[in-house]
């Protein structure tokens, strides 16, 4: 009658399921959440982490914190692609996304305790997350005038306001508007700003930071192979090419049987007139500067200069793509193709200049160029990376706003207001939903009162005045002075952030916390006994580093 219980799963998998699988979820959700708490607001603190290379970042922006941890929690993890997501779509908003999807699992908690099923949490989520984007969108948002300089520079400043270049602000700024202002485009009646192909970064250690500038044109960390070539044209002619400027080799291995001693002298010499055949052509088109993606042999090198023609070789096909936006020319893939219009003109100044210990080739002073390089000096790499990081989060905010320009207040006021029109919708809502309805309205308070603790203000006294606050009609720009901890009116001190950079926090925030409220059931299968057997003795020792 009694049978022996059937075993389904493998013996060396784990399983956890129901309850005890929500509740680890959401533990594993909250702990990613607290390690990057400390990193909201003006008065954010750095992470030092050390990669297992032995470099170290300093930073305290979420994205790059969280990709540096190894995690083992498949919650844990699902955690920081999200942070990833953000860093992606908008660029800025990293560390919120992930405070505020771990509060939204710490509210459901409670729920899932008193025996309420995950899906009618799930479905009272859902009903918030509609109306917080309709009410930030129609009540909380204001147009922006993308055309006014002042205003878009000081969006951008309540970006850097939280980062470690905030001391340099003005500079960061102006780096950040002329670049996204260069590379942008318009196609077909769209803007289009392609940051992460046309404006390049380059790092150069040494100097200070007030030395950064935006060139208007392209630098490559790169010198002239030939001591006697020009180092320095005004006005240059250049020709672009995908092409190698040397002897074509064979794609396979190929064998010549060579029988005369002529017959050698006859091979060598049309190696010899191919190469001058495509330096002709070169020629032809009376250029002064040739940058090839590929080599560049002695004999190409010779040829060219003497028509004094200034050669660069193996520049990356990125470099290549950009130089021929800021100085208009087209790269030509082979040299017999080669005409008149593919020469760029719009370039003023080509110069190689010796910075520290490197040669840097500068093609500048373009006219109208769309595409530009942003050198930035520092002290050290670390202060560089960092500078880097704040100031993609800056070009990313900017290109929010332009593409669309809605703007909300900053400094947790949004959330304030959300909170605060969330509770008053909650006493509408039918049945149980209310409850988990009104807890998303309590998880969004978390951003205020991080921003609070971190300044180390009194978060209860604070957050209690600023409800206060948002309770009268029309207070909706009410929020936290990062810095004091005192409330502030945001339309006043000038924090304001883009709608679409909020729009998204929210929806990853609140769809991460659906995803993984979803989750009864979590099978976690070991490696094969084969791998078991063979990395016994190790299995300790790869765990050391984890465990600690």
């Amino acid at each position: 009658m009694f049978s022996a219980p059937v075993l389904v799963l493998n013996q060396n998998t784990k399983r956890d399921s129901g309850k005890k699988a929500q509740a680890g979820n959401i533990e594993a959700a909250k702990n990613i959440a607290d390690i990057i708490r400390t990193c909201l607001g003006p008065r954010a603190m750095l992470k030092m982490l050390m990669d297992p290379m032995g470099g170290i970042v300093m930073t305290n922006d979420g994205n790059a914190i969280l990709r540096e941890i190894q995690v083992q929690h498949p919650a844990a993890k699902s955690m920081i692609e999200i942070s990833r997501t953000q860093d992606e779509e908008v660029g800025d908003g990293t560390t919120s996304v992930i405070i505020l999807a771990g509060e939204m699992l710490s509210v459901a908690q409670p729920f899932l305790e008193q025996q309420m099923h995950p899906t009618v949490i799930i479905r009272a989520f859902r009903q918030a997350l509609e109306d917080i984007l309709a009410v930030t969108k129609e009540k909380i948002s204001v147009p922006v005038d993308t055309t006014s300089v002042d205003q878009l520079k000081k969006i951008v400043g309540s970006s850097i306001g939280t980062k470690f270049v905030r001391k340099w602000s003005n500079l960061a700024c102006e780096l950040a508007f002329t670049a996204v202002k260069t590379v942008s485009v318009e196609k077909n009646g769209k803007m289009e700003i392609d940051i992460k192909r046309y404006a390049r970064v380059e790092k150069i250690p040494g100097g200070s930071i007030e030395d950064s500038e935006v060139l208007d044109g392209v630098m490559l960390n790169k010198d002239i192979p030939h001591p006697k070539m020009r180092r320095r044209i005004e006005n240059p002619r250049i020709v672009l090419l995908d092409c190698a400027l040397e002897y074509k080799k064979g794609e396979s291995v190929t064998n010549v049987e060579i029988t005369g001693e002529a017959d050698f002298a006859r091979l060598l010499q049309l190696e010899e007139e191919y190469v001058q055949k495509i330096c002709e052509e070169i020629i032809a088109v009376k250029p002064d500067l040739v940058i090839t993606e590929k080599g560049l042999s002695d004999l190409a090198q010779h040829y060219l200069l003497k028509h004094n023609i200034t050669a660069i070789r193996r520049v990356k096909k990125t470099d290549n793509n950009r130089i021929a936006r800021a100085c208009g020319a087209t790269i030509v893939n082979r040299t017999d193709e080669l005409r008149e219009e593919d020469v760029g003109t719009r370039c003023g100044l080509f110069e190689v200049r010796k910075i520290g210990d490197e040669y840097y080739i500068y093609i500048v002073n373009c006219k109208d160029p769309k595409a530009c390089t942003i050198v930035l000096r520092g002290a050290s790499k670390d202060i560089l990376n960092e500078v880097d990081r704040n100031l993609q989060d800056a070009m990313q905010v900017l290109r929010n706003v332009m593409l669309d320009p809605y703007l909300v207040p900053g400094g947790g006021a949004t959330e304030m207001a959300l909170s605060h029109i969330l509770n008053e919708k909650s006493k509408s809502v039918a049945g149980v939903q209310q409850w988990p309805y009104k807890a998303v309205s309590k998880a969004l308070e978390i951003i205020p009162r991080t921003l609070i603790q971190n300044c180390g203000a009194n978060s209860i006294r604070v957050l209690t005045a600023l409800r206060a606050k948002h309770a009268v009609e029309g207070n909706t720009t009410w929020g936290v002075d990062g810095d004091t901890g005192n409330i502030v009116d945001m339309k006043e001190f000038g924090i304001w952030e883009p709608l679409s950079v909020k729009v998204q926090t929210y929806k990853t925030a609140i769809e991460t916390a659906i995803l993984l409220l979803r989750i009864d059931d979590i099978v976690s299968g070991s490696k094969k006994k084969k791998e078991d057997g063979a990395g016994g003795g190790g299995g300790a020792a790869a765990q050391g580093p984890e465990a600690e």
